[in-house]
């Protein structure tokens, strides 16, 4: 299997980190953060590149989607430290040679006062973990 999940996490964890003070990083999906602002990297989507399989049907490289929720609580400039926050992890993924497919405004439904961003990012990954994007 091709993973480069802890790989990506650690690249944003250690752009956001010392840029952002108290920002919280999370691998998996929080419905209610208790921390902010807060950020989850989370790699919704992996298959096999079928185009690129052998003839024993092993993967040679997979196909990668990641989302990324940003969310941010403060009582003035929420929105832009979300997109500050968003654009430091665009240049970790563009770096890394994904593609971004969307980038919204999510209403937080359970807690209106809590501003939130959803980007999804895309790459094709080689078994020896070579990233394809753009």
């Amino acid at each position: 299997m091709i993973d480069i999940e802890n790989q990506v996490f650690q690249k944003i964890s250690d752009a956001l980190t010392g840029k952002f003070d108290g920002i919280f990083i999370s691998g998996e999906y929080v419905p209610a953060p208790s921390t902010f602002p807060f950020v989850s990297v989370i790699q919704q989507d992996c298959y096999d590149l079928q185009s690129t399989q052998d003839s024993a049907s092993m993967e040679n490289h997979v196909v990668v989607m990641y989302e990324v929720n940003v969310y941010s609580n403060l009582k003035t400039g929420k929105k832009s430290q979300c997109k500050a926050i968003f654009s430091a992890i665009d240049d970790v993924f563009h770096r890394l040679n994904f593609t971004k497919q969307s980038l919204n405004v999510v209403p937080n439904i359970n807690n209106a006062t809590i501003y939130r961003m959803t980007g999804r990012y895309t790459a094709v990954v080689s078994k020896m973990e070579v990233i394809y994007g753009r």
